[in-house]
């Protein structure tokens, strides 16, 4: 298993090209890692390999991923700057409809969201445009179309634009601040509760460190001790490496679409580098 995950942020969205818009970077991706000839599939499929659960052969394969759970991974929405946007669901609808579904037969979107309303409501005033657009209402029609999965990016992110105290006199604006178990749960394992509670009878078992921050405590403690608590089964950070048998499970790495690569031709050089 040597298995880039790809991760974007649909709400970033500064125009309309591949450079500026992570939709239209997804939707040209599609395309691109299916004309190298390689195979999408679920990240969960990564981690049962990981922890022994399944032997499956994933030679040549990517798993995609997105960031934060807002509206624009599911609806279609009009950006009040930059226009019409179709959601990341609807570029994999728009795939299958061009390349049929023998194209990437187990074409999948893993979903990270933010589970507090509270910290959306926030986040969506003063981050995006107060329009609502950090729902919940897609998660379970999300998971039950078979194309995406619902898992854990913490209770409120931790975010800087949340004003409201953090756990414990926690500082905002940095995950490295989750350092204690008291913080860990109020972040993580509520997260879990309820996350679980909407997409019932679906459950959440996979985490995704907000801002890619990974401290010792959560990676060498709190998640390998307590996962009777958490319910996690691995976690993703960064790491920009293909993920492999002897990647790190509480820090388990991924390429971030503008930042790791922001052109096709840096995506193929990441894609051929892993073959």
């Amino acid at each position: 298993m040597r298995v880039p995950v790809l991760a974007y942020h649909a709400v970033n969205i500064a125009g309309n090209d591949y450079a500026t818009n992570d939709h239209a970077a997804f939707a040209a991706d599609l395309r691109l890692i299916d004309d190298l000839g390689m195979r999408i599939v679920p990240l969960h499929w990564l981690v049962d390999q990981l922890l022994g659960g399944v032997d499956r052969d994933l030679a040549r394969c990517v798993a995609l991923t997105c960031d934060d759970g807002s509206d624009f991974d599911w609806f279609d929405l009009d950006h009040p700057v930059h226009g019409p946007q179709r959601s990341l669901h609807n570029c994999m609808v728009d795939f299958i409809s061009e390349r049929g579904t023998g194209a990437q037969p187990d074409l999948h979107l893993t979903s990270f969201v933010i589970a507090s309303p509270q910290g959306r409501e926030h986040i969506d005033r003063n981050c995006l445009v107060g329009r609502g657009w950090m729902s919940e209402r897609w998660w379970k029609p999300a998971l039950e179309s078979g194309r995406m999965a619902i898992e854990n990016h913490s209770w409120d992110h931790n975010h800087a634009a949340i004003a409201l105290p953090g756990v414990a006199g926690m500082q905002r604006g940095s995950f490295h601040a989750v350092d204690s178990h008291e913080r860990a749960d109020a972040e993580i394992a509520a997260a879990t509760r309820y996350i679980d509670a909407i997409v019932s009878p679906g459950r959440t078992t996979l985490f995704c460190y907000p801002y890619s921050h990974v401290n010792d405590y959560l990676r060498k403690e709190y998640f390998p001790q307590y996962e009777n608590v958490h319910n996690m089964r691995a976690a993703f950070g960064d790491g920009a490496t293909p993920l492999t048998m002897r990647s790190e499970r509480w820090n388990l790495p991924r390429y971030v679409c503008g930042w790791h690569w922001k052109s096709p031709a840096e995506l193929r050089a990441i894609l051929g580098a892993a073959v």
